[in-house]
């Protein structure tokens, strides 16, 4: 049970709290850390909103499928809002965090391909899955413990929200809230769906994080290569450091 009705008062199970929260503007690049934002029913506001697009109208991503193609080496990139306004178009930052006038001609030198463009989500999705990604301290601590040796952290698996779990929780407990309802501070509320399934993007490098083949490994042979909980925007609001996350 998640909650109770005792007496006529409703008894909410807190899971944790909010430690970081993440907006990647520009799809499969790096992406930038908040003290707050936003969340409408597409997620994070600006999460995703650009992605780069090859000629056949896939998007750059850690994988090939029939939406998205493999382009490795964007995540030795980031992206970000100028000054956080994400009615403006994100800056791309070069591998040493320089800003770049031109992401397009940029990312064109940068993956040696001349049919890519940095492009405004349109009638296609630029989200894999559903729109918000939560991950677990306790989970992420299993990850770092699974690898050691291996320098391990919340980028390696993009969520939008790491969450911090009380001490004594086990790994993956994201399992247990499957088709639960969360709010998330004064008015954020959440539906948690499912858990996503992991690629070889997991394994790539990025900034100081060093390519390594055993951090896949290690949860397709734990967890069946799955690794955080899904969710949809229920009732939208805002989420800030250190918000309650709490089953309703």
């Amino acid at each position: 049970m998640t909650s109770n009705n005792l007496g006529g008062t409703n008894v909410s199970r807190v899971l944790g709290t909010i430690e970081r929260i993440w907006r990647y503007p520009i799809k499969s690049t790096g992406g930038e850390w908040l003290d707050e934002a936003a969340v409408d029913a597409r997620g994070v506001v600006g999460d995703r909103l650009y992605a780069v697009r090859d000629a056949e109208g896939k998007f750059g991503s850690g994988k090939t499928t029939r939406r998205f193609r493999r382009m490795p080496g964007l995540l030795r990139l980031r992206s970000r809002y100028p000054g956080g306004v994400v009615t403006e178009v994100p800056e791309l930052l070069d591998p040493d965090g320089v800003p770049v006038p031109d992401p397009t001609g940029y990312v064109r030198r940068y993956l040696d391909r001349s049919d890519v463009e940095v492009t405004r989500e349109g009638m296609i999705s630029h989200f894999d899955q559903l729109p918000l990604s939560l991950l677990t301290t306790a989970t992420l601590d299993w990850v770092r413990e699974a690898v050691p040796g291996v320098p391990v952290d919340e980028r390696r698996f993009r969520p939008n929200l790491l969450v911090r779990t009380p001490p004594g929780t086990p790994p993956f407990v994201e399992d247990e809230w499957f088709g639960s309802t969360a709010r998330i501070g004064d008015a954020l509320r959440i539906g948690f769906e499912r858990s996503s399934e992991r690629c070889v993007m997991t394994n790539e490098a990025q900034h100081d994080l060093p390519h390594s083949p055993l951090i896949l490994r290690a949860i397709a042979q734990a967890h069946d290569m799955r690794l955080d909980v899904l969710a949809t925007v229920t009732h939208p609001g805002r989420v800030r450091l250190g918000d309650t996350v709490e089953l309703v």
